[in-house]
């Protein structure tokens, strides 16, 4: 093990993620983010992984089974939804709804590419360069669009309520991130069960959730359309 493995195993988990990146980034062109906020919420979801193993290791030692997945998931999914919260969601630059979700997307990624790196690295340093290799795909195509999914959950929910009240705000956000969890259990849950035939059918299901979101992104710039007009 060299510090040539570490650096495989970050660009092999960073790379894909800022695909991703550039890729939903491009619902947003019309009023584009500032580039050093994008790069502070990438950068703050890569520092919420160390954040939350420790966290993590502790329900392993208290959960099992099912209780342990959900304890899981909660801890990520609202780490995720604090450090947003925390850097960014308080800027003057996020000013249209569709922000809420973009900078919640971007968080979701910036934590996938340094878990996905953890994941890679394992297979690397053993010289088992196959499983490294499905490992990644499997990720690329399904656990990060499943942060993605999630995160990008509570972006909207946030999203609806950008002209509310406090309250609204609230009440939304926090429903956003109850759905963003059972999400991120259900497919958990059932990776966990899945067999090579059944292993599609819990992909097929994030991608459907990724077509609702992007049905979500042009509700939203709709929202902002008719707002704007009104003003």
């Amino acid at each position: 093990m060299d510090s040539t493995d570490f650096l495989i195993a970050f660009l092999g988990g960073l790379i894909p993620a800022l695909f991703w990146l550039w890729f939903w980034l491009r619902e947003d062109k019309a009023r584009p983010e500032p580039k050093a906020l994008i790069a502070s919420a990438f950068i703050a979801g890569m520092a919420v992984v160390p954040l939350v193993l420790p966290l993590q290791k502790f329900a392993i030692e208290r959960f099992s089974g099912d209780n342990l997945v959900f304890v899981w998931v909660v801890i990520e999914e609202t780490f995720k939804y604090a450090a947003a919260l925390i850097v960014v969601l308080w800027h003057k630059a996020v000013d249209e709804p569709i922000d809420t979700i973009i900078y919640m997307i971007t968080i979701a990624l910036g934590f996938a590419a340094l878990e996905n790196a953890l994941f890679i690295f394992t297979p690397l340093v053993n010289g088992d360069y196959v499983n490294m290799l499905l490992t990644g795909n499997f990720r690329f195509l399904g656990a990060t669009l499943l942060h993605v999914l999630a995160s990008g959950t509570v972006g909207a929910a946030m999203a609806f309520a950008f002209y509310k009240s406090s309250i609204y705000k609230i009440l939304y956000a926090t429903l956003g991130l109850f759905i963003a969890i059972i999400l991120h259990a259900l497919f958990n849950f059932f990776i966990m069960d899945a067999s090579g035939e059944t292993i599609l059918g819990v992909f097929i299901f994030v991608w459907m959730g990724i077509i609702v979101l992007f049905l979500v992104f042009e509700k939203i710039k709709l929202i902002e359309k008719n707002h704007r007009k009104i003003l």
